[in-house]
């Protein structure tokens, strides 16, 4: 296997791991910002406000999209497992 090869190889886990959490750290995201925003206007300092919000928001997410995740993860690993043969030679 070449160094072009590992590149990409390694840049194509990248992107898919991006690809994969960017949902859900964006979700985490805005929540925390929503209620940080609460907290600054109400003057609330409750450290379970902000955590018990986004791990629903994050779960609910989980939820919507599992199933692409899943199916994304799914075809890269079967197009990793397809690509052996290849990088043997």
């Amino acid at each position: 296997m070449s160094l072009g090869e590992a590149t990409s190889l390694l840049r194509g886990g990248i992107v898919q791991v991006l690809f994969l959490a960017a949902p859900m750290l964006l979700t985490a995201l805005v929540v925390g910002l929503v209620v940080a925003i609460l907290q600054a206007t109400t003057s609330i300092q409750e450290q379970t406000l902000t955590f018990v919000p986004k791990v629903i928001a994050i779960l609910l997410v989980l939820g919507f999209l599992g199933g692409w995740m899943f199916s994304s993860l799914g075809e890269y690993t079967v197009e990793l497992f397809r690509m052996i043969p290849q990088m043997a030679r």
